[in-house]
């Protein structure tokens, strides 16, 4: 290594080594599959459980956040460990409502277990954003606004059909502008009230995409975050 110069004589603080994330969505039944894999792949690990989530500690300076699908509400999880009573907690029987909503469609629907109970799928046209200037743009964001309003007025009152009596939570997924103004229609207030369960970055909804949220719903959400690599650290 050359000798420093006269500017990097007095070094200033060292930059933190790299470490990327990534999450991940596990079923209950497969959880602790995912922990013997966790656990090979980082080294020995200590485990912290708090009220909604496990954080493991690895040997390697990796670590992995996981998150129950829904609040303990009295009826906590079973097992000898953190990671077995989650698991647990993840697999119990909830009814949730899903509502997806992007600008290429929607799915409206009723589900428990993983399963869709009750569904209603559709597209409506919303056109996309244009780069034109001038009044022919101001004529084509009120066109664009009024079919996003139609849509919207629209699945509001399909997912308001939905037989949501023993509802528990709701979800939301999709176009997050799109949803919080779905959500307020006056139509879905009762639906409003429910519980609200993390967000779903879905794509356009349809049947195959409705029936991943379904089961993405009950899983356990987790964030990993390995520990920087041998060439971060010298």
């Amino acid at each position: 290594m050359s000798p420093p110069t006269e500017s990097s004589a007095i070094p200033g603080p060292s930059p933190r080594p790299a470490t990327r994330s990534r999450l991940a969505w596990v079923s209950g039944e497969r959880l602790s599959g995912w922990l013997e894999r966790f656990q090979a792949a980082h080294g020995q690990l200590r485990i912290e459980e708090s009220e909604n989530g496990v954080s493991l500690f690895a040997l390697d300076g990796s670590f992995a956040e996981l998150a129950a699908p829904w609040p303990v509400a009295g009826r906590p999880g079973r097992g000898a460990d953190p990671v077995q009573r989650l698991a647990s907690l993840s697999e119990q029987s909830r009814t949730v409502v899903v509502l997806l909503i992007r600008r290429g469609g929607y799915a409206v629907s009723l589900c428990r277990d993983g399963q869709v109970l009750a569904s209603k799928i559709g597209t409506r046209y919303v056109q996309s954003r244009t780069a034109a200037g001038g009044w022919s743009q101001q004529r084509f964001a009120r066109r664009r606004a009024n079919q996003a309003d139609a849509m919207i007025e629209a699945v509001a009152d399909h997912a308001a059909a939905l037989p949501t009596e023993q509802a528990e939570y709701l979800v939301l997924g999709g176009d997050k502008a799109m949803a919080a103004t779905l959500i307020a229609e006056p139509a879905v207030s009762a639906l409003a009230k429910l519980e609200r369960l993390a967000f779903l970055d879905v794509p356009d909804p349809r049947a195959k995409v409705l029936a991943e949220a379904a089961k993405q719903v009950r899983s356990v959400r987790i964030k990993v975050t390995d520990g920087p690599s041998p060439a971060a650290l010298s």
